[in-house]
C-alpha cells in the first residue's frame, strides 16, 4: 500500500488560499481518479479539488472553514501499490529522539531570527502571508489586531494589512502614549456615530437573514472600492440599429455552424477590446503611486447568480479572439458561472470590466469599478426610439435601436479627456458595424 498527499492546487497566480467549505469524502470512503473529494472558496468562487489518485482516504488534516494555503497537504488518500508519496510512519519513528531534539532547536532558532514578533499569541487568526508581511513591516500584535478585516468572519486580508501599512507610513511618528489617545478614542466616537446614524429597529414580522459568504464579499468589495476611487461617470447615446439587424439576420445560421447562441454581449466586447487597444490608458491599474499598464487585454463579465449574488468570469486575452471565439467565451463563462462550475482562475487577472444592466431592463446604470482596474462600462437596455435622422435631402424622424453606454473611471489616473475619449471610440465602432461581415 502507498499514500498520497492530496495538496491544495494552484488555482492563479493571485490566490494563495482557500477556506475549506465541505467535505465531499469522508475518512473511509473509495475515491475515484479525478472524483471530487471536497468543496473550498476563495475570496472569488468556489471551487472542487478532485483527486489525483485512485484509493481510500485515510485522513483529513483540516475541517470545515478552515483556511489552507495552497500547496499545503489537506488529505491523505491510500492507494493500492506504487510508491509511497508520504514519508512512512516507520521511516518517522525511527529518527533517533536526540535527533529530533535537534532540528526542532534549529527551527525554534531560525523562527527567532527571522520572526521576533510570536503572533501566535493573539486570539484571532492570521493566514501566514498576513503574518509575513506584518513582520516584514514590523507589525506588532497590537496593531494587527487593531485592523479591521474585510475576509471572511473579519479575517484580514493581504489587501487590509497593505492599506494599513501604506496609511501608517503616510503618517509622522509619534509617541506611543498619543498614539493610543489618537487612535483609540476615534474608534469608539466613530462607532457611536455609525450607531445612532443607522439604527436597525426589528418587529416580529421581520425575518432576519443572515448574509452568505459571497455576499460578505461582495458587500466588503464594494465599500473597499468606493472608498478607494474617486467615481466619475460619462454617458453616451448609442445606435445600434445596424447591429440589431445583423444579429436578427444570421442568429440561426451563427447557431447551426457554430453550435453557439449569438447574443450582444460578444459583440459589444469586441467593441470594448478593440477600444482598449486604443486607448491603453484604461488597461491599467493602480499599486499606491505607481500606474501599472497591463499587456494583456482581459475582460472581466458582470454576471448574475440564481442566488442573486454577482461573479466576475475574464474573459482572457480578449483582442486576440474574432467574433466566433468571443461568443464562446462569453457562453462557456456565463453557463458554467450560473452552474457554479467556475475554476478560481477564470475570476482573476482582469483588467478592464463590462456589466450588461440592459439585461434587467435598466437604460443605464452609474457601476462600482472593480478593484484593482480603474474602469467599468454599463451595457444599458436596447431600445425602440424616434430619432432623427440626416441624409443629403434633408433630416427626417425614424425609428431607431438605441442604446446607452455608462463609464464608470477612477478619476485618480483618468481624467474626462480619456474616459469620455474611451466610451466615445467604443460607441464609434458599434456604429461603424458592417450589416455585410461575416461571422
Amino acid at each position: 500500500m502507498a499514500r498520497f498527499e492530496l495538496k491544495l492546487p494552484k488555482m492563479g497566480e493571485s490566490v494563495a488560499e482557500a477556506t475549506i467549505t465541505n467535505w465531499l469524502k469522508e475518512v473511509g470512503d473509495k475515491i475515484e481518479m479525478d472524483e471530487a473529494v471536497l468543496e473550498i472558496a476563495t475570496d472569488k468562487v468556489d471551487s472542487e479539488v478532485p483527486s489525483e489518485v485512485s484509493g481510500i482516504l485515510i485522513e483529513q488534516l483540516f475541517g470545515k472553514d478552515d483556511l489552507v494555503q495552497v500547496g499545503q497537504t489537506i488529505a491523505i488518500i491510500e492507494t493500492e501499490g506504487g510508491s509511497s508519496f508520504l514519508v512512512d510512519k516507520v521511516a518517522e519513528e525511527a529518527v533517533v529522539p536526540a535527533e529530533v531534539a535537534a532540528i526542532e532547536k534549529t527551527i525554534e532558532i531560525a523562527k527567532e531570527a527571522v520572526a521576533p514578533t510570536d503572533y501566535t499569541t493573539s486570539d484571532k487568526f492570521f493566514s501566514p502571508l498576513v503574518k509575513n508581511i506584518a513582520k516584514e513591516e514590523n507589525v506588532s500584535i497590537a496593531e494587527l489586531e487593531s485592523i479591521n478585516g474585510s475576509g471572511k468572519d473579519g479575517r484580514v486580508t493581504k489587501e487590509d494589512i497593505l492599506t494599513y501599512i501604506a496609511g501608517r507610513k503616510d503618517k509622522p511618528e509619534a509617541p506611543k502614549t498619543e498614539t493610543k489617545v489618537a487612535v483609540a478614542a476615534p474608534v469608539k466616537v466613530q462607532e457611536q456615530v455609525v450607531s445612532k446614524a443607522a439604527p436597525v429597529s426589528v418587529n416580529g414580522g421581520d425575518e432576519i437573514i443572515e448574509m452568505d459568504r459571497m455576499r460578505k464579499l461582495i458587500s466588503g468589495y464594494m465599500v473597499a472600492s468606493v472608498q478607494t476611487s474617486a467615481h466619475v461617470q460619462s454617458f453616451i447615446e448609442v445606435d445600434v440599429t445596424n447591429i440589431v439587424k445583423w444579429r436578427e439576420k444570421v442568429k440561426t445560421a451563427f447557431e447551426k455552424r457554430e453550435g453557439e447562441k449569438l447574443t450582444f454581449t460578444p459583440i459589444m466586447m469586441e467593441a470594448v477590446a478593440k477600444a482598449l487597444k486604443d486607448f491603453p490608458g484604461m488597461n491599467i491599474s493602480v499599486d499606491g503611486d505607481y500606474i501599472i499598464k497591463k499587456k494583456n487585454i482581459n475582460l472581466g463579465m458582470a454576471a448574475a447568480l440564481p442566488n442573486g449574488n454577482l461573479i466576475v468570469p475574464v474573459i482572457k486575452n480578449a483582442d486576440q479572439l474574432n467574433l466566433v471565439g468571443m461568443a464562446k467565451a462569453v457562453n462557456d463563462l456565463g453557463n458554467r458561472a450560473k452552474a457554479g462550475k467556475l475554476k478560481p482562475d477564470d475570476t482573476q487577472g482582469g483588467t478592464y470590466t463590462v456589466t450588461n444592466v440592459g439585461t434587467f431592463g435598466s437604460v443605464f446604470g452609474t457601476p462600482i469599478i472593480n478593484q484593482p482596474q480603474v474602469g467599468i462600462l454599463a451595457l444599458g437596455a436596447i431600445r425602440k426610439v424616434p430619432a432623427v435622422i440626416e441624409t443629403p435631402e434633408g433630416d427626417f424622424i425614424g425609428i431607431r435601436q438605441k442604446m446607452f453606454l455608462s463609464h464608470s473611471y477612477d478619476h485618480r489616473v483618468v481624467d474626462g479627456a480619456l474616459g469620455g475619449s474611451f466610451v466615445k471610440r467604443v460607441a464609434e465602432y458599434l456604429e461603424a458595424f458592417d450589416v455585410n461581415r461575416d461571422f
